[in-house]
């Protein structure tokens, strides 16, 4: 959903919003840090309406699938300047589903801790961002549940001093940029509690493993449903060779995701009756799902961005979006299974344009994707605009509510 903000002239403003989220130690999803930008950098007007926040917020941000297919709602960090907080605009949002998260700044002025201290009695939460150590910035730590320091700024033996000096405050740990698994593991002994960054999308290096034989199945589907000479039979030759799979199909044909009752008469049925791009898409699906010791969220995140690269060519008229889904889903592929990019690519024979758009981000696909990773990042000023910025957040809005609906159905 775009929002529109006023600013002091009396223009309207674009507003983009992204999540990244905040992982505990067991890598499950605790809550998202709220991403968004408006031309002046300051809240959108919106936000000086409750009932707007919740219903754009979080009804489209902020409910996700567990595993178990329940779905609930997360909190999220917000972030404010000393300015935005004692201008008294900031509305009286529901307490159990927002942290104002408080800008890193030189130091903090009386007026700004006093404010801190009404707001947590209040019963709000509040987060300390990129704590260093700073004296003054010490006075905050009375006023706030969560500190967060980037880790990237910080030696260990620094981190170290960091966490002691925090600790009878009994405020709970949130390490910022954690860019990879040897990042995790290394807070997580120094003891932060929470975990924020992109090390879920980075694979850790393991040598000479090779492909499970359900995987390679999967790698086989895909192969062929990229063969223009492909029919329902040739993919039920494959598909019948993994019972979960085919289980799965059938299932696909009378869930939420098609409405469309039928009586299957054959595998083979079924996969007509689905259509051979949405088994090419669903088959890439089964190929994510039930990955041990792979968190839900490294799916969810592969799915946003699988439907966001297929929605914005479609917005933009592009031949086969199906194809830019598949590279949108891909491009995570080697996070997912542990094993490098170029090798798994190596495996299936999809055409060039797709593997290049994949690894080196190469031709129009590739550009897609570049968009959407930047989109998701926060990084707006990278976006190079192949559409009005605005059809960015639409697109975005509906791949987070995409991938719920998919995530429920999987879990089915």
């Amino acid at each position: 959903m775009m929002m529109n903000a006023q600013n002091e002239t009396g223009q309207s403003s674009q507003v983009l919003m992204a999540r990244q989220p905040v992982f505990n130690k067991n890598q499950d999803v605790e809550a998202y840090g709220l991403l968004y930008r408006t031309e002046d950098g300051m809240l959108p007007a919106e936000f000086t309406d409750e009932k707007a926040t919740s219903s754009v917020i979080l009804n489209s941000y902020a409910v996700v699938t567990t595993e178990d297919g329940e779905n609930r709602r997360l909190p999220f960090y917000i972030k404010l300047t000393e300015a935005m907080l004692l201008s008294g605009a900031i509305p009286a949002l529901p307490k159990e589903h927002f942290v104002f998260e408080l800008l890193r700044e030189d130091g903090a002025s009386k007026e700004l801790i006093k404010k801190a201290k009404e707001l947590k009695q209040q019963g709000y939460r509040l987060a300390l961002t990129h704590y260093n150590g700073d004296k003054e910035q010490t006075a905050l730590l009375d006023a706030v549940t969560v500190v967060k320091i980037d880790i990237q700024k910080h030696s260990t033996e620094q981190l170290k001093k960091l966490i002691q000096f925090v600790r009878p405050y009994h405020v709970d740990l949130l390490a910022d940029k954690v860019e990879n698994q040897d990042d995790f593991r290394r807070c997580l002994e120094l003891g932060f509690k929470l975990f924020q960054g992109f090390f879920l999308c980075k694979p850790v290096d393991i040598k000479g493993k090779a492909l499970g034989s359900s995987r390679a199945i999967v790698m086989q589907l895909l192969a062929e449903l990229d063969n223009p000479n492909a029919s329902a039979d040739s993919v039920e030759q494959i598909v019948i060779n993994d019972p979960n799979m085919t289980y799965k199909i059938l299932r696909l044909v009378n869930s939420a995701a098609f409405s469309t009752p039928k009586e299957i008469e054959s595998l083979s049925h079924a996969i007509a009756l689905i259509g051979m791009n949405q088994v090419k898409k669903w088959a890439t699906l089964f190929l994510l799902s039930g990955q041990s010791g792979k968190p839900a969220e490294l799916t969810r995140m592969m799915l946003i961005r699988g439907r966001m690269c297929e929605l914005l060519a479609e917005m933009l008229n592009y031949e086969a979006p199906i194809n830019f889904f598949m590279v949108g889903l891909l491009s995570q592929l080697d996070a997912m299974m542990d094993m490098d990019l170029g090798y798994l690519m190596d495996q299936v024979p999809l055409r060039d344009d797709i593997k290049r758009a994949i690894l080196t981000r190469e031709n129009q696909m590739g550009a897609v994707l570049e968009e959407v990773a930047s989109y998701e990042r926060g990084e707006w000023d990278s976006i190079k605009g192949l559409l009005d910025k605005r059809f960015y957040e639409v697109a975005y809005r509906h791949s987070l509510d995409w991938a719920e609906q998919v995530l429920a159905s999987l879990s089915e």
